[in-house]
């Protein structure tokens, strides 16, 4: 079985400690990088420092995050005592954020530094899953274009269990009688009515369960299940009657398969993001990359 991460239980303090091919770049090895970089981080972008959740939550410790983060106590602790991952800091260059990481990790904290493209955009080539087979060595994954892709067993770091929200607009008519005055006026009085139209709109939620498998090499995951977009034919005796029991059947194959890797299911509950302006959908992207990306930290290779 993997180790299980679940949502009451926070990530091991430690020292994050950031690949650099030379002093001051840093290196995030992504199977997606922009164009002309060898990182995932631009220069011209917009970069925040998140941390874990430390162990215990010492007085003095939020003070000394608060001085170097320039935020106020209060608002520190409510950081550092939360369940998930946390933003302490948005930055306007890579090295100002290094630098402000660089003073949190000999606090005991795991600090990340991620840009704004990287952390709130997923990537085009994300690859889905739509049917499965589990065999010996790890679990070969089919897109909906009969793409194929090994996951190995010993390759994945973490396996995250996670509901992604939708915004949903909804429209609604509803007719309604009134009194035409103009025409009751021409009639002598006579009573002259219309039919209105009346246009209201509302939003909810759609929500949708998935699972995602992430090895060290990209904040991306290198496959991702989607509840309500896979074909469980392909779980024979174990498919169950509904989408909920059978992405739970899945969840616990991606748990056996690769036993190395941590289980995550923080993000089947709704956190918000310390992004400006994030959507619900942004919000379990931003989330669930700051989960990765302070485990990559924590874990030794």
């Amino acid at each position: 079985m993997g180790r299980d991460v679940r949502t009451d239980c926070r990530l091991m303090a430690g020292t994050g400690t950031t690949p650099t091919k030379t002093p001051g770049e840093v290196v995030w090895w992504d199977r997606n990088p922009l164009p002309g970089k060898e990182s995932g981080l631009a220069e011209t972008d917009v970069f925040y420092v998140g941390v874990a959740p430390p162990a215990s939550l010492d007085p003095g410790l939020v003070e000394a995050v608060a001085s170097v983060a320039a935020r106020d106590v209060f608002g520190t602790r409510v950081i550092l005592a939360s369940k998930i991952p946390r933003i302490v800091g948005r930055y306007g260059s890579l090295q100002e954020a290094e630098a402000i990481a660089g003073k949190l990790r000999p606090l005991g904290l795991v600090a990340v530094v991620c840009g704004q493209t990287e952390l709130c955009r997923p990537s085009p080539a994300r690859f889905r899953g739509h049917t499965m087979k589990v065999g010996e060595g790890g679990i070969t994954f089919w897109d909906r274009r009969g793409q194929s892709r090994l996951v190995e067993a010993n390759s994945v770091l973490l396996v995250l269990r996670g509901t992604a929200r939708t915004p949903v607009q909804t429209e609604t008519a509803k007719t309604k009688t009134q009194l035409n005055l103009a025409a009751t006026v021409v009639t002598g009085g006579i009573p002259i009515t219309r039919k209105v139209v009346e246009k209201s709109s509302s939003e909810s939620l759609k929500m949708e369960d998935f699972v995602r498998a992430f090895d060290r090499t990209s904040s991306e995951p290198v496959v991702e299940v989607f509840q309500n977009d896979f074909d469980y034919r392909c779980l024979g005796e174990k498919k169950g009657f509904s989408s909920q029991e059978n992405i739970n059947v899945i969840a616990g194959e991606f748990r056996r398969a690769f036993p190395g890797a941590v289980f995550d299911s923080r993000l089947t509950a709704r956190f918000k993001a310390d992004v400006p302006f994030a959507t619900p959908e942004e919000e379990t992207e931003i989330n669930g990359k700051l989960i990765y990306l302070c485990l990559r930290a924590a874990t030794p290779r």
